[in-house]
């Protein structure tokens, strides 16, 4: 019988081991914890640790600000945009995302942020969500070829389509600003809430404030849903198409405006 018990304890003891059980525990309990924080406050205080210097990317936009005043053309603000070291999207985009369209168009679009497609090809809105707004300018006879132009807040794209932050954001946006300035449309198109929130400072939810309009520096501003909004919410298409109207009755106005003065 003694045999048979010792032949059993043997077997558990090799099953512990090999389990990685090779430790027996003590007849009292052992608080390992307050024993750690007894040596940590033995041993040498660790050392302070020294602040980072703060990134790129948190930089006021007052970096952009200065070389800004002296660009008098598109083809200055975009390579000062290249050069531009304030802003750390730039360095995991592929591409800097500047404009497509015609520079002298009268409608001047604005989106957030360039997608996967737009900075794999350094155009903004050539993705599914640039295919859905040519068919939306193509329905009031506009066109990026013609009569369009087209940028977004943002140059750079984000990682992982994620949203830009404030930082972000606020470096980017001298940018934007000065590109309205040399473009000088007689309208322009916010696309999604993100859009104009940014360079209107409205902070509705887009649903409000969509097909309504709005001045930017004097200039008429419309507010719309953005295509990637619609991709993925196909029922709102139809106030998509409603806001189109309304951009095409507002060119009109401002043209035979612009010709009466003439």
């Amino acid at each position: 019988m003694t045999s048979i018990r010792q032949d059993c304890l043997q077997d558990e003891l090799s099953w512990n081991l090999s389990a990685g059980a090779d430790e027996i525990i003590a007849e009292t309990p052992c608080d390992y914890f307050t024993e750690s924080t007894e040596k940590l406050s033995k041993s040498s205080p660790l050392p302070t640790p020294v602040p980072s210097p703060p990134t790129a990317s948190a930089r006021p936009a007052a970096a952009a600000d200065a070389p800004l005043k002296t660009v008098s053309t598109l083809s200055e603000l975009r390579e000062t945009m290249l050069s531009f070291k304030g802003c750390g999207l730039k360095t995991t985009a592929t591409n800097t995302v500047f404009a497509d369209g015609v520079p002298t168009a009268p409608v001047m679009i604005i989106g957030e942020a360039p997608g996967a497609d737009e900075d794999r090809i350094g155009l903004p809105f050539v993705g599914k969500s640039g295919m859905l707004l040519d068919k939306m300018l193509e329905s009031i006879d506009l066109s990026r070829a013609r009569n369009v132009y087209i940028s977004n807040i943002l140059p750079w794209r984000p990682p992982g389509n994620r949203a830009p932050t404030p930082a972000e954001v606020v470096a980017c946006l001298p940018f934007i600003k000065r590109h309205i300035e040399l473009v000088a449309p007689k309208i322009l198109v916010f696309l999604g809430a993100s859009a104009a929130s940014a360079l209107l400072g409205v902070t509705e939810s887009i649903s409000r404030i969509r097909g309504k309009w709005f001045k930017y520096e004097g200039t008429p501003a419309l507010v719309t849903f953005h295509p990637a909004y619609l991709l993925r919410t196909p029922l709102q298409k139809k106030y998509g198409w409603q806001d189109m109207l309304t951009l095409k009755e507002k060119l009109a106005e401002e043209t035979a405006k612009e010709t009466k003065e003439m």
